[in-house]
């Protein structure tokens, strides 16, 4: 796929995928009011914390979509994948750099607004991303990009980044 038209679906995508499921239900689920579960000395460092997690997730979804069309030539939609396999920028700490952001970034929301009901969201939101990647993005990867793949899945973890980026 040529760089402009994956541009604009992974544009669109970027709404309708981590906009919808890192923004909107959020704020579904907490109206973005603050609560305050715990003492004021105990929320405002995890608020801070929260507000760290939430914009460093909003800074790797962003990045990994552009990975997927600068070094991919293509979209992280499945209908449209990329003609390379991408292993560049946070691809290079873990394989599943946007959906780890969008845990975070959702994460760092139920601790800027102390909701609990934000982590219950993550954890039942996690069951079908981690049973997509295993049966449907694990397999299709090993398919299209075979050894490559493997020697990449074996050296990079696929949820919790490892410390030195890998180098292939």
């Amino acid at each position: 796929m040529r760089r402009t038209p994956a541009a604009v679906v992974s544009t669109a995508f970027f709404a309708a995928g981590p906009g919808v499921v890192a923004v909107l239900v959020p704020y579904w689920i907490s109206g973005w009011r603050v609560r305050d579960p715990l003492p004021a000395p105990v929320m405002l460092p995890l608020r801070l914390l929260g507000a760290l997690l939430a914009l460093a997730g909003l800074a790797v979804i962003v990045n990994a979509f552009v990975r997927f069309v600068v070094e991919g030539f293509g979209t992280p939609v499945p209908i449209a994948p990329p003609d390379r396999l991408v292993v560049g920028g946070f691809y290079r700490y873990v394989r599943n750099p946007m959906y780890v952001a969008v845990f975070a970034a959702v994460i760092g929301q139920a601790l800027i607004f102390g909701d609990p009901w934000l982590l219950v969201y993550v954890a039942v939101m996690a069951i079908p991303v981690v049973a997509f990647v295993r049966l449907y993005e694990e397999p299709h990867l090993r398919a299209t990009f075979g050894a490559e793949y493997e020697t990449y899945r074996e050296h990079v973890p696929g949820w919790w980044p490892r410390v030195r980026p890998y180098r292939p």
